[in-house]
C-alpha cells in the first residue's frame, strides 16, 4: 500500500523519533503564527531564549483578538508586538487586516509545509494542503528559535468523501457530521486526512472551514490534498508560484477510515453547549432566536459573506433579531464592498463588525440572558459568549442567514433555490497592512507598557507533593472554563499576576484566593480535561497560583503539553473509580514523586480518607526531564547552549 499525505509531510520535517503511532517525534516548523492574545507571552518567552532573530522560513504576528481598546492594555500590547516583530524578524499583520487564520490562508499558506501556530484553529491552512498544527505559545517560541516541536505520533484517519453536497448543504455540515459521529474526544491523538471524489467539489475556503473546526474533534490537525482547486485559489490570490501539488500515494494506508456520502447530508445544527451536540436541522427548526452572528475564523470568507448577503438581499432581518456580520479579512471586507454584498447586508439590518475574532472569543456582542443565539462559529462552550446562561447554537452561514429573516432556526431548503454565486477569478490584493521586518533589527528597542509583567517560571518538580484538592471537575472541561476569555480578561494576557485572579472564574470564583492561601494545590478533572483553545495561560496562571499537579481521567492534547511546559504534573487515574472517591478538600500526598515519575507510576495517598491509589502518566522521557527541571523554558535554556 502507498503512503498517506500526512506521513509524507511528517517524514519531510522529521528531526527525531520514528513515525510509529504513540511514539514521540520532533518536527521542524517552516512557519509560525501568533495572535495578540497569545503572542505577547510567546515573544516574552522568545526573548528569554536569548536568540537575536527567528530561524523559521516565515513567522507572522497577527492582531485580531484584543481589538476592544477600552483601556491602555491592548494598545500597549499591540505596540509591544509590532516592535518585537521588527526586532526579531517577524511579519506583522496590523489591527484591521483580519483574523489570523483567514489572512494566513489567503496570503501565506504553503502546500506541503508545516505551520505551528499559537492558536487552536491553526489547522485552517490545512485546507490548502499545509500541515498546520496548533500549540501553546512556548512551543511556538521554541520553534521560532529553530528548535523542534515535539508531539506524539498521531494515528492518521482517512476521511473518504463521496458524492457532492446538495443545495443549501454546506461544508460546515461535513464537519458537523464528523462531530456527531466521533464527539469532541474522538480526534484526540489523530490527524484527519480527506480524500476521495468528493474533495474536488470543495473550494479551498470550504475545505478550510472543515479543517478549522476539526480542532473541535480534539484532533492534532486536519488536511486536504493540494490539487487543481488549490491551484485555482492560489492563482486567484496572485501567488500561484507558491502552489505545488501534494497528495497521498495511490492506494494509501490509513489507521482508520471514515466514509461520508455528501449526497446524503442535510443541514445540521450544534445545540448548546458543545460543538458535538449535533442534530439534523429538522429537530430544532422553529427554535426562537434573539441573535444571529455570521463570521469567525470558521465562516468569514468571501464565499460565506456573499451567500449570506444574497439570501438577505432586498429583505429585512426579523425585528426580533440582532444580527452581526464579521468579514474575516480586509480582503473579504473590500471585496464585499465592491461587489455590492456589503450594501445588501447593511440594508437588511445586519450590523457590520470589524475584521477580528470579536464575538467568537467573547469580545463583544454577548447575547441577551436566557435567550438563544445562532452563530456560524466553532465553539459554543457555556459562558464563552460573555453571557453566563447563554444558549448558543452553531450552524452554517446559509442556515444563519435564512434564520435571521424568520427569527427562528429555519431549514434553508424551504427558502427556495439557493442564490447563484460565482467564485472570483481574482481576489483583491493589498498587503499594505502586513509590515515586513527590516533586514536587521539589532538597534531597535521593544516598547513595553506597564501591563507587561515579567515572565514567571516554574520551580523544579519537588521530591514530595502534599497539597489539598481545591476543585473537582466533570468531563470535557475546556480552557474557557479554566481561564475565560472575553473583553474583561483578555487584556490581561501579558500580566500573569492579574489574569491569575480569573482562574476558574465561572466555576469557583474563590479559587485564586483559596490557592494562594493553600500555597500548593491539586486539581482533579474528568475526561478530556482542557479541551478547546491552545491558551497556555490555562496552565501558566494555575502554576503561578501554586497548582502542582492535575489528576484527570484523560487530557486534551494541547493542554496536556502546556501543563508539562509549565511544570505542572499531569497524572491519569489508573482506575477511574478513584476519581469518584476523591472529595474537594482532601489532602493528597505523593511521596518521592520525582523518582516515581521516572518509573511511570505514582502512588497517591489520600491523607484525609487514609487510603492509597495509583496514578500513571503518558509522558515521554523528554517530558519527564522537562518536568523535573521546572518546565520547557528552563529545559531549553539548560540544554540548547
Amino acid at each position: 500500500m502507498g503512503e498517506n499525505l500526512t506521513r509524507k509531510i511528517l517524514a519531510d520535517h522529521l528531526v527525531s523519533g520514528e513515525l510509529q503511532p504513540g511514539a514521540e517525534i520532533s518536527v521542524r516548523a517552516d512557519q509560525t503564527l501568533t495572535q495578540d492574545a497569545t503572542g505577547t507571552m510567546a515573544y516574552l518567552q522568545f526573548e528569554a531564549l536569548g536568540i537575536p532573530r527567528v530561524r523559521t522560513k516565515l513567522s507572522v504576528s497577527y492582531i485580531d483578538h484584543n481589538m476592544l481598546q477600552t483601556g491602555f492594555e491592548n494598545a500597549d500590547d499591540h505596540r509591544f508586538l509590532q516592535t518585537a516583530a521588527a526586532k526579531y524578524g517577524i511579519y506583522f499583520s496590523r489591527p484591521g487586516n483580519g483574523i489570523c487564520h483567514q489572512v494566513h490562508l489567503e496570503r501565506f499558506s504553503s502546500p506541503g509545509d508545516l505551520l505551528l501556530g499559537s492558536d487552536s484553529h491553526t489547522p485552517t491552512s490545512g485546507g490548502a494542503g499545509m500541515l498546520a498544527i496548533g500549540a501553546g505559545g512556548l512551543d511556538v517560541a521554541v520553534a521560532m528559535g529553530g528548535g523542534p516541536y515535539y508531539l506524539t505520533t498521531p494515528k492518521i484517519v482517512g476521511v473518504h468523501l463521496k458524492g457532492r453536497l446538495q443545495p443549501w448543504v454546506a461544508a460546515k455540515d461535513i464537519i458537523f457530521e464528523l462531530l456527531r459521529r466521533l464527539t469532541v474526544k474522538g480526534g484526540v491523538g489523530k490527524i484527519f486526512e480527506y480524500f476521495g471524489e468528493g474533495v474536488a467539489s470543495l473550494s479551498v475556503p470550504e475545505r478550510s472551514t472543515i479543517t478549522n473546526m476539526g480542532a473541535e474533534l480534539g484532533a492534532t490537525t486536519s488536511i486536504f490534498p493540494s490539487d487543481e482547486r488549490t491551484r485555482e485559489y492560489f492563482r486567484a490570490q496572485k501567488r500561484e508560484e507558491m502552489w505545488r501539488p501534494t497528495s497521498a500515494d495511490p492506494d494509501p494506508e490509513y489507521d482508520e477510515v471514515v466514509e461520508i456520502d455528501l449526497d446524503k447530508l442535510g443541514p445540521m445544527v450544534a445545540l448548546p453547549q458543545s460543538p458535538d451536540n449535533v442534530v439534523p436541522i429538522e429537530e430544532v427548526a422553529g427554535t426562537k432566536l434573539a441573535q444571529v452572528c455570521i463570521g469567525s475564523c470558521t465562516n468569514s470568507s468571501y464565499h460565506d459573506l456573499s451567500v449570506s448577503a444574497a439570501v438577505l438581499k432586498g429583505r429585512k432581518v426579523s425585528p426580533d433579531i440582532s444580527m452581526t456580520v464579521t468579514p474575516g479579512s480586509r480582503q473579504v471586507f473590500t471585496m464585499i464592498a465592491r461587489s455590492g454584498a456589503l450594501a445588501d447586508l447593511i440594508e437588511s439590518g445586519a450590523r457590520i463588525l470589524e475584521s477580528a475574532c470579536g464575538p467568537c472569543i467573547g469580545m463583544g456582542q454577548a447575547p441577551p440572558s436566557d435567550a438563544a443565539s445562532l452563530r456560524t462559529f466553532n465553539r459554543n462552550f457555556p459562558g464563552r459568549s460573555g453571557t453566563a446562561d447563554d444558549k448558543v447554537y452553531l450552524a452554517s452561514p446559509e442556515v444563519a442567514a435564512v434564520s435571521a429573516l424568520t427569527g427562528e432556526i429555519t431549514d434553508p431548503r424551504k427558502h427556495g433555490s439557493p442564490p447563484p454565486l460565482e467564485t472570483p477569478e481574482e481576489f483583491t490584493i493589498d498587503d499594505d497592512l502586513i509590515i515586513p521586518p527590516p533586514e536587521n533589527g539589532d538597534s531597535l528597542e521593544v516598547a513595553r507598557g506597564p501591563n507587561i509583567k515579567p515572565l514567571p517560571l516554574a520551580e523544579p518538580l519537588a521530591q514530595t507533593i502534599k497539597a489539598p484538592v481545591l476543585i473537582k471537575l466533570e468531563d470535557n472541561v475546556s480552557t474557557d472554563h479554566i481561564l475565560p476569555a472575553g473583553s474583561k480578561i483578555l487584556p490581561l494576557r501579558s500580566n500573569i499576576p492579574a489574569i491569575s485572579e480569573y482562574v476558574f472564574h465561572y466555576l469557583d470564583p474563590e479559587f485564586p484566593a483559596k490557592a494562594k492561601e493553600a500555597g500548593a494545590s491539586i486539581i482533579v478533572g474528568g475526561s478530556n480535561y482542557g479541551q478547546g483553545s491552545s491558551r497556555e495561560h490555562a496552565a501558566l496562571a494555575p502554576m503561578y497560583l501554586g497548582v502542582k499537579a492535575v489528576l484527570a481521567k484523560t487530557y486534551a492534547r494541547m493542554h496536556h503539553t502546556n501543563l508539562v511546559n509549565f511544570g505542572i504534573l499531569p497524572l491519569i487515574f489508573a482506575d477511574e473509580a478513584d476519581y469518584d472517591r476523591i472529595n474537594v478538600g482532601d489532602v493528597l500526598e505523593m511521596p518521592d514523586v520525582r523518582d516515581a515519575v521516572r518509573g511511570g507510576e505514582v502512588t497517591v495517598r489520600n491523607a484525609t480518607q487514609a487510603y492509597e491509589f495509583t496514578a500513571r502518566h503518558n509522558l515521554s522521557e523528554r517530558q519527564v526531564e522537562v518536568l523535573l527541571e521546572g518546565g520547557l523554558l528552563n529545559h531549553v535554556k539548560a540544554h540548547a547552549g
